[in-house]
C-alpha cells in the first residue's frame, strides 16, 4: 500500500515536468515561426521585425536621414502594429527590386512592402499576401502637355525610364515603335530630364509617378496622364509558405475597412492630383494559398 500510494505522486511530478517541457517547446516553436522575425511570433514581445522597403521612391518608400515615409511604409507600419510590433520594433531594410526574393529566402527580411507585383514566377519561390494596391503602367508628362494621352502617342517623342526597366521597351515594342528611349539611373533623374524638356514623358507604375509628381519641387510642373495600360497587383512579400500570410491579410482588410488605407494614400500621393484606378481599388486581398 505504501508503494502504491507513493508512486502516483512521482508520476504526477514527472507528468508536471513533462507538461512544463512541452509548453516550453510549444513556446519555442512559436518563436521560431517561418517568417524569420527576430522574435518570430505575431506579437512584438520585445523583439523586432525587419521590413523591406524601397529607399528611393518618394511617396511610396523613401528614406530621408532617419525618417521613412511613403504609402508602402504606412501600410507596413499598420500591418506591423496589427502583428504586435510597435514603431520602435520595426527595422526598415532597403530592398532593391533585383534582390527581393533572395532577401526573403535568406531571412534578411521578414516581409517586403516595395511596389512588389504579385506574379506566378515569384510565387514559385516566395509567398504573397494582398494585394494592398493595384497600380498600372502610365506616363508622366509636363503639366501643360495635351499631346500625350497614352503610349500610342509617343511615336517620335523622347521617353525616359530607368536602366534595366522593361517599361519603356514595352511601349516601343507594343505601342509606338518610333519612340526614342532614354535611360537614366533613377526616376528622379528622369523627372529632371522631363522638367528640363530633354524628354517628353517618363514611364513606370502610375503610383510611383504620382509620388514623384507630389514632391514639392515638382508640384505644378508635371502630371500623371491617368491612362494606365497594365495591371500591377502590389503584394506583401513573405517567405515561401509563411504562416503569417493570414494575419497579414487580416491586417490589410482592417486597414481597408477603417479608412487608414485611404488616408495613407491621400497623405502620400494626393498632392499630384493622382487618382488610382477606381475599378481595381481599393483592392480585395486574395485568400492565402
Amino acid at each position: 500500500m505504501t508503494r502504491s500510494t507513493h508512486r502516483p505522486r512521482r508520476t504526477a511530478g514527472v507528468a508536471a515536468l513533462g507538461l512544463v517541457a512541452a509548453l516550453a517547446l510549444v513556446a519555442c516553436s512559436s518563436d521560431d515561426g517561418d517568417d524569420g522575425a527576430t522574435d518570430g511570433g505575431t506579437g512584438g514581445g520585445g523583439g523586432t521585425i525587419r521590413i523591406g522597403i524601397k529607399f528611393d521612391q518618394p511617396g511610396l518608400g523613401f528614406k530621408d536621414g532617419d525618417e521613412y515615409t511613403g504609402f508602402d511604409v504606412d501600410v507596413a507600419r499598420y500591418v506591423a502594429d496589427k502583428l504586435g510590433y510597435s514603431e520602435d520594433q520595426i527595422e526598415f531594410v532597403e530592398s532593391p527590386s533585383a534582390q527581393r526574393e533572395t532577401m526573403l529566402q535568406n531571412g534578411q527580411v521578414d516581409m517586403i512592402f516595395a511596389t512588389y507585383s504579385i506574379t506566378d514566377t515569384r510565387k514559385e519561390v516566395i509567398s504573397f499576401a494582398g494585394p494592398y494596391f493595384v497600380a498600372g503602367q502610365d506616363l508622366l508628362v509636363a503639366v501643360d502637355d495635351t499631346s500625350i494621352g497614352g503610349p500610342e502617342d509617343l511615336d517620335g517623342k523622347n521617353l525616359c525610364s530607368v536602366t534595366g526597366s522593361t517599361s519603356a521597351q514595352r511601349i516601343k515594342d507594343e505601342y509606338a515603335t518610333g519612340t526614342n528611349l532614354l535611360e537614366q539611373p533613377g526616376y528622379s533623374e528622369c523627372v529632371t530630364a522631363l522638367t528640363a524638356g530633354t524628354v517628353d514623358a517618363v514611364t513606370t507604375d502610375d503610383i510611383i509617378l504620382a509620388g514623384l509628381a507630389a514632391i514639392p519641387a515638382n508640384e505644378g510642373k508635371v502630371k500623371v496622364v491617368g491612362n494606365p495600360f497594365s495591371e500591377e497587383n502590389y503584394g506583401v512579400g513573405l517567405p515561401k509558405d509563411s504562416d503569417k500570410c493570414q494575419a497579414v491579410t487580416d491586417a490589410i482588410n482592417a486597414m481597408l475597412e477603417d479608412g487608414s488605407w485611404q488616408k495613407a494614400l491621400d497623405d502620400n500621393v494626393s498632392a499630384s492630383g493622382y487618382e488610382p484606378n477606381a475599378d481595381l481599388n481599393p483592392p480585395t486581398p486574395a485568400a492565402c494559398e
